[in-house]
């Protein structure tokens, strides 16, 4: 099964399963509330976490496909509520998700919160249900799923620090978008047996470049091109690779966190398709448009 079956499937389950669809004694959900939780998930976008979790679960084996499934579902299902509380009024009121309105514009402000707080549930129940499989490797996917969504070293703590006076932007980054890539890495790995800990530099270059990339489009690209606001950075003040290195600099800065992050791979039987599957997401990430050129150049 190609991967992106297996995570829109897995992804699906956990749905329904969030919108009481295995409910014993006939529960029946709000209907508005379950409905978020769908829209909140698709369209999935790359589903790019996802993708790093399975694919270092099949370079190491991938022996039990139903955890690595699950741990794959439930990751995204983070990612996702974390973008759900992100495009708050709180936060970045943001108008447009992927192309269309954000949840709390096309339902309310409340069920967004909630839609938000279910999703992080869901996935730590997701991973509950699938650790009967494997109870010690289930019980390592939570707690390392767990540790990269709370505090001191999840993506709640990467939100904390844009109300900082003063602001570590390497911890910021690998906080408020590292974490989940670690977290890719280290539960595919543990999904499959294998200890997480050789895994997590991997996980943070991959998360570090992402974040460079994102700061790169966030000020390179328009909404349009973006499918949400443009300018985020700038107008909300955040830290910023660019603010901190200039467009070059930034650009340059990503080319080598891509190449150590190949360098950092640790030995396993799918090495070399791990290898590939970083360089193709290299490509996927790094900001090339049109729009662009006249401004990279400045």
């Amino acid at each position: 099964m190609a991967l992106e079956t297996r995570i829109e499937a897995a992804i699906a389950e956990a749905i329904a399963m969030g919108q009481g669809g295995d409910c014993a004694g006939g529960c029946v959900a709000p209907p508005r509330l379950a409905s978020a939780l769908h829209y909140a998930v698709t369209p999935g976008g790359a589903r790019i976490r996802p993708t790093i979790l399975l694919s270092v679960a099949m370079a190491c084996g991938d022996d039990r496909p139903v955890l690595s499934n699950a741990a794959a579902a439930a990751l995204e299902l983070i990612h996702c509520a974390s973008l759900v509380h992100d495009d708050l009024p709180s936060f970045d009121d943001a108008d447009t998700r992927r192309g269309k309105p954000t949840v709390h514009l096309a339902y309310n402000e409340p069920l967004a919160v909630l839609a938000g707080d279910s999703l992080i549930v869901l996935a730590f129940d997701v991973l509950a249900k699938a650790a009967e499989q494997d109870p010690r490797r289930g019980l390592a996917l939570i707690r390392s799923l767990a540790c990269r969504t709370g505090m001191p070293m999840g993506i709640c703590a990467g939100q904390g620090w844009e109300s900082e006076a003063e602001v570590n932007l390497s911890a910021y980054h690998q906080a408020k978008t590292g974490a989940l890539f670690i977290a890719a890495t280290q539960m595919g790995a543990i999904a499959a047996g294998q200890e997480p800990e050789p895994w997590t530099e991997l996980g943070a270059r991959i998360g570090e470049a992402f974040q460079v990339a994102d700061d790169l489009r966030d000020a390179l690209y328009d909404a349009d091109t973006l499918g949400k606001p443009a300018g985020q950075d700038e107008a909300h003040a955040r830290p910023s690779a660019v603010t901190e290195f200039g467009v070059q600099g930034a650009i340059r800065h990503l080319r080598d966190i891509l190449s150590g992050a190949i360098a950092s791979i640790p030995s396993c039987p799918g090495e070399a398709m791990l290898a590939e599957m970083v360089r193709r997401t290299a490509e996927r990430m790094t900001p090339v448009a049109p729009s662009t050129s006249s401004k990279v150049a400045g």
